[in-house]
């Protein structure tokens, strides 16, 4: 067995013994979330903004930047802005809508 072989058959292991699966964890998020923490936590992770900080999901700052609502937080992931990736290629019009949504919620709540 290589190295890899045996990395492979531990995670399996300790998979089926703890009842760890990537996809019950899907399961358990909403829509939104699930493409929030796919697609954009990388960047945003707990609604922050680790390129540029005042860029952030916070209501304040997503208010004072023009995205307070669904609609306007659809447009910057469908087509994106200067650092920001646009997902209208690799995310269909409701995934847009569900993590969007997510997000004013999140923001809402103050990313609890």
């Amino acid at each position: 067995m290589n190295r890899w072989q045996g990395i492979i058959s531990f995670l399996l292991i300790v998979v089926v013994m703890f009842g760890f699966s990537p996809i019950a964890i899907a399961d358990e998020l909403s829509p939104g979330a699930y493409l929030f923490e796919v697609h954009c936590a990388g960047c945003h992770i707990n609604g922050g903004n680790i390129i540029r900080r005042g860029k952030n999901l916070r209501q304040k700052a997503l208010e004072k930047n023009g995205y307070g609502s669904v609609e306007a937080i659809a447009q910057i992931v469908t087509n994106g802005k200067n650092n920001m990736s646009a997902y209208g290629d690799r995310l269909t019009p409701e995934q847009i809508q569900a993590v969007s949504s997510y997000v004013l919620e999140q923001a809402q709540q103050g990313w609890k």
